[in-house]
C-alpha cells in the first residue's frame, strides 16, 4: 500500500535534524533525537552532508528500518537538504521509497566505497598468503554490502542495478527533479 505524498506543511519541524560528516558524533546526536521522537506518528529525518562512514549510515539506517517494522502504525520520513552525498545516500536507502523527499535543488551522490590500504608483504610465505587473503576477503565483503545498499536505494525504481555499478566509480550525482524521474524519491519540496 503506497503512503500519500506529504504536503511542504509536513516537514516544518522535522524530529531529526542532521547536518555535517556522517561519524560517530552524528550518530549519538541521530539516536538522541531520534528516541525524543518516540511519542511522534509522523518522524520526519533531515539531512544535509557531504558524506561521511558509511557504517554509521548503515547503524542509523537499521535503526530507521527496525522501527518500521516494530512500529508499522508510524511513519518515518527522510527530507534531504541541499547535499546528500555518499554516506548520506546510503542513509536514505533505509527508508522506503515512499518515504523519502529531497528539497529543490539538491543533489545525491553515489559512488562506491573506497579503500585505503597498503599491503605490507613480508614474512613466511603462509602468513604471507593469509595477509593477502585477508585483504581480499576485506574488498569481496565491502563489494557485497556496497552493493546490498545500492539495491536497496533503486527498489521500486526505473534504475537497475547494473546501471548504479557502472556509474557508482565516477560519483553519479542526481538532481532531486532527476531522482522523482527516476523513481528513487517520492517527492522534490
Amino acid at each position: 500500500m503506497a503512503a500519500d505524498i506529504l504536503p511542504a506543511s509536513a516537514f516544518k519541524n522535522p524530529a531529526v535534524v542532521l547536518s555535517g560528516v556522517v561519524d560517530y558524533s552524528m550518530y549519538v546526536s541521530f539516536r538522541q533525537q531520534f528516541d525524543n521522537a518516540a511519542g511522534r506518528d509522523l518522524v520526519v529525518v533531515e539531512l544535509s552532508t557531504l558524506g561521511g562512514d558509511p557504517e554509521v549510515a548503515r547503524m542509523m539506517g537499521e535503526d530507521i528500518r527496525f522501527a518500521s517494522e516494530m512500529e508499522p502504525a508510524r511513519r518515518f520520513v527522510f527530507l534531504g537538504k541541499a547535499a546528500i552525498y555518499s554516506a548520506g545516500t546510503t542513509f536514505m536507502s533505509f527508508f522506503v521509497r515512499e518515504n523519502r523527499y529531497l528539497t529543490r535543488g539538491s543533489r545525491l551522490m553515489i559512488h562506491e566505497r573506497k579503500l585505503t590500504r597498503t599491503l605490507n608483504i613480508d614474512g613466511p610465505l603462509t602468513a604471507c598468503l593469509a595477509n593477502v587473503q585477508a585483504t581480499i576477503n576485506e574488498i569481496q565483503c565491502s563489494i557485497e554490502i556496497q552493493n546490498e545498499g545500492f539495491q536497496n536505494l533503486i527498489n521500486g525504481s526505473s534504475v537497475t542495478l547494473e546501471e548504479v555499478i557502472r556509474r557508482a566509480p565516477s560519483n553519479w550525482y542526481v538532481e532531486a527533479n532527476e531522482a522523482l524521474k527516476l523513481g528513487l524519491i517520492a517527492a522534490v519540496l
